[in-house]
């Protein structure tokens, strides 16, 4: 079994942040990411944020590594087993929302976490992914988006995309609403499969399509004319995001009870949202379209 090599993994988590942030800026062609980087008892992080750009709204990519000495609640609710070790975990993050209500919002993040006891192994796991909101659907987006995802996880095995593109569809799902927060793409968790340098690989693979998934769609539709009921629309549908983000989201929940940085846990959250009573769409419309046929799990790949 390889050793843990947690720089490794610190390294290319910086590495990525900084590829990623150089393509969005440059896709935007407008404004540039803000850097604030912060230091905590509990970790460091480093924060970049686009505002008021050509195509992009509002968009966060941050980096953190945060640690302590107890693991926090929401993390042992599911691996009891790791009570009262002492933890690390290091990610990026990050959420895209665009201006244009035709281009979609992404999210991806990718991160690793270590929790450790004197005189025991230490037990570590990659978790990650990336999804897609789309406000409207629009077959072709979809498609790439997941044959994008598909063939990054080719390489570690046929199995790996329906298991991870399913686990993302149960994922961002939101309960009260009975409803999809987009067309998915992928999610994954508590990956070790014994083998430290694989299980980063396939950490790596995903964090690095991620460009590869979303660009094209965002070249596509960012010149799209819109009017002000889209846009209406978009504002509405940003709601069920951040719905889902305050309510359901385990990163925004163990970001919050590890003591994070509140700023940037809640970065991904829309500039502009709105929230209208018991709306519905016109019957036959686009907008209806969205939940009646984009909205459902389907295999887009």
């Amino acid at each position: 079994m390889n050793p843990v090599d947690i720089n490794a993994v610190k390294s290319y988590l910086l590495g990525l942040q900084e590829s990623i942030c150089q393509s969005l800026e440059a896709l935007d062609g407008g404004a540039h990411f803000v850097e604030d980087s912060w230091q905590r008892e509990l970790g460091t992080g480093r924060s970049r944020v686009i505002t008021n750009g050509r195509v992009f709204e509002k968009g966060g990519v941050n980096f953190s590594h945060v640690q302590g000495s107890k693991m926090p609640a929401s993390a042992t609710a599911s691996r009891p087993e790791l009570a009262g070790r002492s933890y690390q975990a290091m990610g990026v993050s990050l959420v895209m929302h665009p201006n244009n209500p035709l281009v979609p919002t992404s999210h991806a993040n990718v991160r690793f976490f270590i929790a450790e006891k004197e005189g025991e192994e230490p037990v570590w796991w990659f978790g990650g992914g990336y999804d897609l909101t789309p406000y409207y659907g629009f077959d072709e987006d979809c498609q790439h988006w997941h044959q994008t995802a598909k063939a990054a996880c080719q390489p570690f095995g046929e199995q790996l995309y329906p298991k991870y593109k399913k686990w993302c569809d149960d994922y961002f799902y939101l309960p009260h609403r009975d409803e999809q927060r987009g067309v998915g793409g992928l999610f994954f968790d508590d990956l070790n499969d014994g083998d430290f340098e694989h299980s980063f690989a396939f950490m790596q693979a995903v964090g690095n399509s991620y460009v590869a998934a979303y660009q094209p769609i965002v070249e596509r539709r960012q010149d799209s004319p819109y009017n002000e009921q889209q846009r209406e629309f978009q504002l509405y549908r940003r709601g069920r995001y951040v719905e889902f983000n305050l309510v359901y989201d385990r990163g925004t929940i163990f970001g919050l009870q590890s003591g994070g940085r509140t700023e940037s846990i809640l970065m991904s959250l829309p500039p502009l949202v709105r929230w209208e009573y018991q709306w519905q769409a016109e019957p036959g419309s686009p907008e209806e379209q969205l939940t009646h046929k984009y909205l459902r799990p389907h295999d887009w790949a």
